[in-house]
This record gives structure tokens, sequence and C-alpha cells, in this order.
């Protein structure tokens, strides 16, 4: 099936085994309801009424525990799978398809002005306890292991892991 075509229950169904139907998606995925409101405090962010944005999103942390700035850029079908503990600040950009499990943090560092936050690009998956931090890209395809902390670029294909992360390409280490 074509990927843009692709439901968000369909998408859910293809990456958590425990998804069994659409009702239990609504009703008890947490990472859906999240998204759902974001969506919601994204249009009233965008028509400058930024407090409506603001205290649905507030809302959503002091109930779910989960918080995404109105002002994030967010594409299709984002899966937060458990997702407590999740952050997305202001000026990240999250692509389509990308899947990010419970104590992610997609955060600042405190060192930078206007863009702050990364930029996740398509089809990529963010384990648990992740931090990527800072404006910096995570390429397409690539996957960040659990508890990584990545402050610098990852190339499409790669994968991330550990304190502070070690990229590979391929299986082979990426010297910088």
């Amino acid at each position: 099936m074509n990927p843009s075509r692709k439901s968000l229950f369909q998408s859910i169904k293809e990456r958590d085994p425990a998804a069994k139907s659409n009702l239990q998606i609504i009703l008890f995925y947490p990472g859906v309801h999240a998204v759902f409101w974001y969506r919601i405090a994204h249009f009233f962010y965008k028509i400058k009424l930024k407090f409506i944005a603001y205290f649905i999103m507030y809302w959503v942390r002091s109930i779910l525990n989960i918080e995404i700035h109105p002002a994030a850029k967010i594409g299709k079908r984002l899966f937060i799978d458990h997702g407590t503990g999740v952050v997305i600040g202001e000026t990240a950009e999250i692509g389509d398809d990308v899947l990010i499990y419970h104590g992610v943090t997609l955060g600042g560092t405190g060192k930078h002005q206007g863009k702050r936050h990364p930029t996740v690009k398509d089809n990529v998956v963010i384990g648990a306890g992740a931090k990527v931090l800072g404006p910096i890209t995570i390429g397409e395809n690539s996957k960040i292991g659990a508890n990584a902390v990545v402050l610098t670029d990852v190339p499409p294909n790669s994968t991330a892991v550990g304190v502070p992360a070690v990229i590979k390409e391929n299986g082979k280490p990426v010297s910088k």
C-alpha cells in the first residue's frame, strides 16, 4: 500500500503488535489522544489564538503526561507508543510515520536562538528515554536507541546508540 494513503490505525497496527482494534487504539492509546489534541491546538496557534492553544496543551500535559508545544510541526501518522514523559519542543519538526517511545525528549540545549529543537525526518524510530537535543537533523529511516543522547546530526538509514550517541551507518561507525 502507498504509505501516503495508509491510515493512522493501519500504521499503528503495523508498528504495535498489542494493537488489536481501532476502538482499542481510540480509547486506550494516550499518544493518539495527545497528537489529536495537539492538532487542534496547532490550528489555534497558527491563527494566533495562542492562549487557547497553550491551554489545550497544558490540559493534555496535566492529564496524559505528554508535552507537545503547539508550535511544533508534526507530519502524518506520528505514533507515540506508551507516551508518558514525552516532550516535543517548540521548534521541533517531525516527519511522517515516526515512532516515538515513552520518555523521549526532542529538546533544546539552551545554547541556541531561533531553531532550537531537532528535525526528525520520515520513518524514524526513537527508543524509550532517548534525548535528542539541539537544532540537529535525524535522517530518514534512522533509529535512535533507548536512552541515547543525540547531540549531532544522524545521517539517513543510520543508528545512534549510547551517551553521547555513537552513530553507525550500514553497521559502520560514522566519523565526524
